[in-house]
């Protein structure tokens, strides 16, 4: 096992740069980047070893990889980071949105009626005010929210 330690470090580096990348991507889901600079950084620097760039030492596979992974982290961060926040918001209709009923109290903005459907108390929510006694229809659900309009 030393033997081949020391004798292949180049492999050694890619097989671990490997590992690295494929722990960060399928496990981590890209959570974490800085597996994914440091992964980069070892099949980087391993393959520098294979064709001859870099001494297959391990002196130099820690500067180098130390210096790899610092210039892929400064150059990288940011802009993984803008990838990483960028979000995207999705309206899903649900079995319920477009639902007919009439309501019992006054419906507003600030949701104090309330109505039970499929046995869950629901609040009720408008932009505009509604009277009780009117038809309306849900145009859209939040967590326990249902947004109604007047038919």
């Amino acid at each position: 096992m030393d033997f081949i330690l020391q004798s292949d470090i180049a492999n050694v580096l890619l097989i671990l740069g490997i590992a690295v990348l494929i722990l960060e991507s399928v496990v981590l889901g890209f959570s974490t980047v800085v597996l994914l600079f440091l992964g980069l950084s070892l099949v980087l620097t391993g393959l520098g070893m294979k064709i001859g760039l870099l001494e297959a030492t391990y002196v130099a596979a820690l500067w180098s990889n130390t210096l790899v992974t610092s210039v892929l982290a400064f150059s990288l961060w940011k802009p993984l980071r803008r990838m990483q926040s960028k979000v995207e918001v999705q309206n899903i209709d649900s079995d319920f949105a477009k639902e007919t009923f009439v309501i019992t109290t006054d419906v507003d903005i600030r949701g104090e009626s309330t109505h039970l459907y499929s046995g869950i108390k629901w609040k009720l929510k408008s932009h505009q005010p509604i009277k009780s006694g009117t038809m309306v229809k849900v145009v859209k659900t939040d967590v326990g929210v249902m947004w109604v309009e007047a038919l």
